[in-house]
């Protein structure tokens, strides 16, 4: 399968990246800066998910599967000044959400086209249970990309266009790295029953199954990757 995976340069999107090239299929990686085999794109930029799509397709010809992994994670307390507090509402809901329904709408314009397709979009347990304070964009941002993956699933299934989410909860990450090893770590871990915070690599086998593998009744699902710390 020909598959275009955004935020392919490290996290998860490295990991997915490295699951999907190990069961042979040919993948177009996106990050912000590019490099590595990977496609640029600033998606803080408005025309940043179209130039990207079109030149993923030029890449690869057709493409079989989308996957929006891009995003970020920028906190902004409530006390902070109105201009302050609504560029990080516009940057977070521009690139966790606006760019990846952009792809979404490209893909799906690309599918009907072609017979079909997936998308796999990578949301968050924060879209179910919320995040912190200085979070609320971040929660906003991936709850609305969960109604996106269900409104495709229920709208496109027909055509046989798939639609998919993932909701990772803490993740040994980049990221995530420097606040889990200090005084936060613990008390995230005390609330996982797991016992520890999920891998990067059990987030890409989920998203690598999804968007790959699951059968097509599968549409629609969102899969939880949080070590049971939120169930629905």
């Amino acid at each position: 399968m020909n598959i275009l995976l955004t935020g392919a340069s490290r996290g998860i999107g490295a990991a997915t990246l490295a699951a999907l090239e190990a069961s042979g299929h040919t993948v177009a990686g996106q990050s912000t800066k590019g490099g590595s085999n990977l496609i640029a794109a600033d998606f803080s930029a408005p025309a940043a998910p179209r130039a990207l799509w079109e030149a993923a397709v030029a890449k690869l010809g057709r493409i079989d599967t989308l996957v929006n992994n891009a995003g970020i994670f920028e906190g902004i307390d409530v006390d902070a000044s109105d201009d302050e507090w609504h560029a990080a509402w516009g940057r977070t809901l521009t690139v966790n959400l606006q760019a990846s329904a952009d792809l979404c709408r490209l893909a799906v314009r690309h599918f009907r086209e072609n017979g079909g397709g997936r998308i796999v979009n990578v949301a968050s347990r924060a879209a179910f249970r919320g995040d912190s304070p200085a979070h609320w964009h971040y929660a906003a941002s991936k709850a609305g990309m969960v109604a996106m993956t269900r409104s495709i699933a229920r709208g496109c299934a027909a055509e046989n266009i798939l639609a998919f989410a993932v909701a990772p909860g803490f993740t040994v990450s980049e990221m995530t790295e420097e606040y889990l090893t200090g005084r936060g770590g613990a008390q995230i871990v005390a609330d996982i029953p797991l016992g520890r915070v999920a891998s990067t690599v059990e987030v890409a086998e989920t998203i690598r199954w999804l968007a790959t593998d699951a059968p097509p009744s599968a549409t629609g699902t969102v899969i939880d990757v949080n070590g049971a710390s939120y169930v629905r």
